[in-house]
């Protein structure tokens, strides 16, 4: 008796999934999606979107066409406006925003109009611990030397300029900040001229496109910035080990969200459960194609995928935080340093 429920349970669920699958064939069948990328051409954001763009379409049922389309403005703010208010929610368009998306509406971000954690996230293509690097003329050489000796350091992006923001305010660094720089390149050129005396990068563009300096010890790795400590920096603190007590470390932390983020897909709320689960099965399906992994090994892009379950609790737990830590968090990111 047990063999034959077996066997037909078996079945049903044989028949389901082709079910789905063909469901999934005539919705996707020539359609076109289309892939929102918040920042303009050029960078990280636009390589990585470009780069699952061209392969996503194989590995969904119907294999449609995906066109990546550049949507700049406000930090992604514009664009996650679109995919959350306006694109169509059904899976023909998705995108990629910026890593902060859920720490700027905890922050309460005025002009977003859009709650993080009820987007559908199909996955993550790479986290983004950033690292802070200083100048090897610069007087300070560890993060500990940054309690007595003040550092200048280039803030230019959201994400760099809370972490830093929040190291001062909450354990006592002495980071002076300076922005208007149009990008790292220009960042790091004024750091050679003595202009500032750090920097904050991915590692992984760190190691690859400064790899002479490493080298050469031109810089001094001080401290990262992810909620993980990246297994190639044993010996760099993540900026969650700077605090003093229970309470720093959790407002920390929460300054620390965006690098568990990093580069991930996202699709408009609402999607049919079908849908997003289709999303979903290309999405791992892809990073893991022969052909998308020499095309990012050739390009030296790091892959430290994440699955779209995983990332949906990541992003709904960054909002899980008390309002007493959420108040005084958005006093520092208010705080002029």
């Amino acid at each position: 008796m047990s063999r034959h429920l077996t066997r037909a349970a078996l079945a049903m669920a044989v028949s389901f999934g082709f079910a789905a699958t063909v469901q999934a064939e005539d919705f996707y069948q020539g359609k076109t999606v289309n892939f929102v990328i918040g920042y303009p051409v050029g960078g990280g954001y636009d390589t990585y979107s470009r780069l699952i763009a061209s392969h996503l379409g194989e590995h969904l049922a119907g294999h449609p066409t995906v066109v990546p389309l550049n949507m700049p403005g406000a930090v992604t703010i514009r664009a996650t406006n679109y995919l959350y208010n306006e694109a169509p929610h059904d899976g023909t368009v998705i995108g990629m925003i910026d890593q902060a998306i859920a720490l700027n509406q905890v922050l309460g971000t005025a002009q977003l109009r859009a709650d993080a954690t009820r987007f559908s996230w199909i996955g993550r293509i790479v986290g983004n611990s950033a690292v802070l690097y200083a100048w090897h003329l610069a007087p300070v050489k560890t993060i500990q030397d940054t309690f007595s000796r003040e550092l200048i350091v280039a803030a230019g992006g959201v994400s760099s300029r809370l972490n830093w923001q929040a190291l001062n305010n909450v354990v006592g660094t002495k980071l002076k900040l300076i922005s208007g720089y149009p990008g790292t390149g220009e960042e790091r050129i004024a750091m050679e001229r003595g202009e500032i005396e750090a920097v904050s990068q991915p590692w992984p563009i760190i190691k690859t496109e400064l790899a002479q300096w490493l080298k050469d010890r031109k810089i001094n790795l001080l401290v990262q910035t992810g909620a993980d400590k990246n297994p190639d920096l044993p010996g760099v603190p993540r900026v969650i080990d700077l605090a003093k007590n229970d309470n720093d470390a959790a407002l920390l932390a929460l300054f620390s969200t965006p690098s568990t983020i990093g580069r991930a897909v996202v699709a408009p709320p609402g999607l049919p459960a079908e849908r997003v689960e289709e999303l979903r099965r290309a999405f791992m399906e892809t990073l893991h194609d022969p052909t998308f992994l020499r095309e990012a090994e050739r390009a030296k892009l790091d892959l430290e995928p994440l699955s779209g379950d995983a990332l949906q609790a990541a992003v709904a737990n960054a909002s899980k935080f008390s309002p007493e830590l959420i108040a005084r968090a958005q006093r520092i990111a208010e705080t002029k340093n």
